[in-house]
């Protein structure tokens, strides 16, 4: 297989899966919490041509995976009517916390898959091509949920970790801190792109998510061995 090729597989797959993952388990939520919104519209569908955008589901994610920068991305948003939400404050900060979640789940049951692959395959086996690629899929499939779950969960309008700060603030608080969702991706682009560029050295996105991904997947992969000793 083509090297390129091989690569653009082994990062699309895992992308659109963890987001339309992340994207449906919003929905899942806003559904056992009295919103059936996004059931009504079929788009709790596993199937991706319902919830890719090509742009934030495969482009830039695939490019910044690639610069080895911090994975975000976006598929169409999953409707949630707030009106239908039985507590509408707490409801929509647990709605936006199940994609988060989500993610983190599907990056344990990579590292428990990566584990049980490498103990089926045994020391010293040299992998065919089938094998790699499965592998390199698992592998990315880890790091991009982990990543999708972390900077996803950054308090930034209109990321969902805005959502968990909005049901924990007070209401005022919660009405002027709501008004920064306006800005729409302008606020992520800024201290994602335009920041590290204006002051080199300087990546406050980085900053924040950086450590924690790496402990986490320090802590996925040590289960990955775990699971893979004979």
């Amino acid at each position: 297989m083509n090297p390129t090729l091989f690569q653009a597989l082994t990062l699309v797959l895992p992308l659109v899966c963890a987001i339309v993952f992340h994207e449906v388990a919003h929905g899942w939520m806003a559904r056992a919490l009295g919103d059936p919104t996004a059931a009504e519209l079929k788009r709790l569908s596993l199937n991706p041509l319902r919830h890719v955008d090509p742009v934030g589901t495969l482009l830039i994610p695939g490019l910044l995976a690639m610069a080895h920068l911090p994975v975000f991305g976006w598929a169409k948003p999953v409707p949630v009517n707030t009106r239908r939400l039985r507590h509408p404050r707490r409801d929509m900060a647990l709605v936006g916390a199940a994609g988060p979640m989500m993610n983190l789940a599907m990056g344990l049951a990579a590292a428990v898959a990566i584990g049980l692959l490498a103990r089926w395959l045994g020391p010293g086996h040299r992998p065919g091509l089938g094998t790699s690629f499965v592998m390199a899929n698992l592998a990315n499939f880890l790091t991009v949920n982990l990543s999708l779950a972390l900077f996803n969960l950054l308090p930034i309008p209109p990321f969902d970790g805005s959502h968990v700060v909005e049901g924990l603030l007070p209401a005022p608080l919660a009405a002027i801190y709501a008004r920064f969702r306006r800005a729409g991706m302008l606020i992520p682009i800024l201290l994602i792109v335009v920041v590290p560029r204006l002051f080199p050295g300087f990546d406050p996105v980085a900053m924040l998510i950086d450590p924690p991904i790496d402990w986490l997947l320090e802590r996925y992969l040590a289960l990955a061995t775990a699971i893979a000793a004979p």
